[in-house]
């Protein structure tokens, strides 16, 4: 069943996003070499408790940590652990927040420089098609054209592949709710997207093989052919002409600019919140 929302709810889920933003720029300070994930999950476990808020992932299904962090071949859903950060990894960083009964849910790529240009490319790539999603989340159209979208960009004119086994979804008093957001699609296909729909917009694209593999940890998922992986997320709310983006990388991306061990990835078009 899909719940839409009011308003004032509305904003309740942007005051949960945007702790999630907040969090993740705080994380961009610390992705360091020689740091290591466990160590940025300690410290958004912190902010997010320091700001009344609770870590969605952590406890969820039985997840152990507040971060999902996967690295270079990992897709998503990575464990954190003491492995340190090197030249080239790339660091895809999950979080979400439950705050006032609301929840809050975006990723974000980062990458230790140096990185290949096809690498550097993938990650462009993937965060752009995320904003091509988010302009086809309005009133009226249907949730085949926010996939179309991504996968025409991606797949057609790109040549990379769009995970298929995970999908966006909807997001309100849970974390999961209807509909689910498939990166890939029809044009005209699906439910027909009206005001009040919250969603989570969150392509996963590949440099080889679409296909993925569950690891033995029992949660993270990796490419089937190891090769890397890119992640970016965004929550929107459906409206007339221009979809309502409640989440920000803005305050992530500065971060990533101070940091001299991170590489900062630039799109040609970007959707910041308000």
């Amino acid at each position: 069943m899909i719940y839409y929302k009011t308003r004032e709810e509305i904003e309740r889920l942007r005051e949960s996003s945007l702790l999630v933003s907040k969090t993740l720029a705080e994380v961009a300070k610390h992705i360091k070499l020689g740091a290591n994930s466990l160590m940025i999950d300690r410290i958004a476990e912190e902010l997010i408790r320091d700001h009344g808020a609770e870590p969605a992932f952590k406890g969820y299904r039985g997840f152990p940590n507040s971060l999902c962090v996967s690295m270079n071949e990992q897709v998503v859903h990575g464990i954190p652990s003491k492995k340190e950060f090197v030249e080239g990894d790339i660091v895809s960083v999950d979080c979400g927040v439950k705050l006032n009964g609301y929840y809050g849910d975006s990723a974000y790529t980062f990458a230790l420089a140096p990185i290949s240009d096809e690498v550097e490319d993938l990650l462009v790539s993937t965060k752009q098609s995320l904003f091509f999603g988010i302009d086809k989340a309005i009133s009226g159209n249907r949730i085949g054209d926010i996939g179309f979208a991504i996968q025409n960009y991606l797949e057609n004119e790109k040549g990379y592949y769009v995970v298929r086994d995970l999908v966006g979804h909807g997001v309100g008093k849970e974390l999961h709710e209807d509909p689910e957001v498939p990166n890939y699609g029809k044009r005209g296909s699906g439910i027909k997207l009206q005001e009040g729909l919250v969603v989570a917009i969150e392509p996963m694209v590949n440099l080889g093989t679409r296909k993925v593999t569950q690891m033995d940890d029992g949660w993270t998922i990796r490419t089937a052919d190891k090769s890397t992986s890119a992640h970016y997320e965004l929550m929107i709310a459906v409206r007339k002409g221009k979809a309502d983006v409640l989440s920000t990388f803005y305050n992530i991306e500065e971060e990533v600019r101070n940091n001299d061990d991170l590489k900062s990835i630039i799109i040609n078009k970007e959707i910041i919140a308000n």
